[in-house]
């Protein structure tokens, strides 16, 4: 199968890459720099030039493919509503060009979003419809125009050498402020999936998934946050402690509200209907590799 994916030159979609093309697939990556284009022809994908926000070019993308993985997202925090907005009209033109062929469109989306109301959240659950990311309802927009759509939600913190997402962003603050903390009692529950793991799911879900379906790309069900405040202040030789709601603002800044969050997520409907296994390491062994600190890594934009 020729498969389309966006964000192909990024931690998720690199990895993704790599697993369809070592499958067998043939990969058409969408790449906005010459730098991407040239990490995308060196994995031995086809390169397709263009952008998230190009909306021409993720059709003209579509068109050239047997499939579409959508993995691409502007991770600006600060500026989260226009990123979701694109998203959303990114998803649009990928379903507007996908319209009665039959062809796959897998979209990503977030065990976060899942209306779980703090129990464990499953591939049943449907999204809340306050959180400004709206990937699943764009995507059930499409779907409602004949386009085969499934959803693969990851959980807040997707691991392994190369990640410059949330883990990182703490690293960060610890050393900064010189301690490592959690909120409260520390014993909220963070998700998590490697990189690998999650990119395996992706192609499971491309060969053997149902339209209409959810799938949850989900490792480790709840790691409580203090465990992995432990590991960072441990590695970093810096006293752990607790701050408490009042506190985490001024302390984390944007990443406080998520970490102070309480998201378990199962992928156990995931399991059963794809034979989906993690093999790779759990979030607490993974962040306790040299690799999370030999650097000061870069934090989420």
């Amino acid at each position: 199968m020729r498969v389309f994916v966006t964000g192909a030159t990024g931690f998720i979609g690199s990895a993704v890459v790599r697993e369809l093309l070592d499958a067998g697939h043939q990969v058409l990556g969408l790449a906005r720099s010459d730098a991407g284009a040239k990490s995308l022809a060196a994995a031995g994908a086809e390169v397709h030039r263009g952008s998230l926000e190009d909306l021409d070019s993720l059709r003209s993308g579509v068109v050239a493919s047997d499939g579409v993985i959508h993995t691409a997202f502007i991770h600006d925090f600060n500026n989260y509503g226009p990123a979701a907005e694109a998203d959303r009209r990114a998803i649009e033109a990928l379903g507007t060009a996908l319209a009665g062929s039959g062809r796959p469109l897998l979209i990503t989306s977030g065990t976060l979003l899942a209306q779980s109301q703090g129990r464990l959240a499953t591939e049943n659950d449907t999204p809340n419809p306050a959180f400004p990311r709206k990937s699943e309802e764009a995507a059930l927009a499409v779907a409602e125009r004949g386009v085969r759509v499934s959803i693969v939600r990851l959980p807040p913190s997707v691991h392994g050498k190369g990640d410059h997402g949330f883990v990182p962003t703490l690293i960060n603050i610890a050393r900064e402020k010189g301690v490592s903390a959690y909120i409260g009692d520390g014993l909220n529950r963070w998700p998590a999936v490697h990189r690998l793991d999650a990119a395996h799911l992706y192609r499971l879900v491309l060969e053997k998934g149902r339209a209409g379906a959810n799938y949850h790309g989900v490792g480790d069900e709840g790691i409580p946050t203090r465990q992995i405040a432990e590991v960072i202040g441990r590695r970093l030789h810096v006293p752990v402690v607790a701050k408490s709601l009042k506190e985490s603002s001024d302390h984390f800044g944007w990443i406080g509200h998520f970490f102070g969050i309480d998201a378990p997520a199962s992928s156990a409907l995931t399991r059963e209907r794809l034979g989906w296994q993690p093999k790779q390491s759990g979030l607490l062994a993974d962040v306790d590799q040299p690799y999370y600190f030999h650097t000061l890594v870069s934090s989420v934009a």
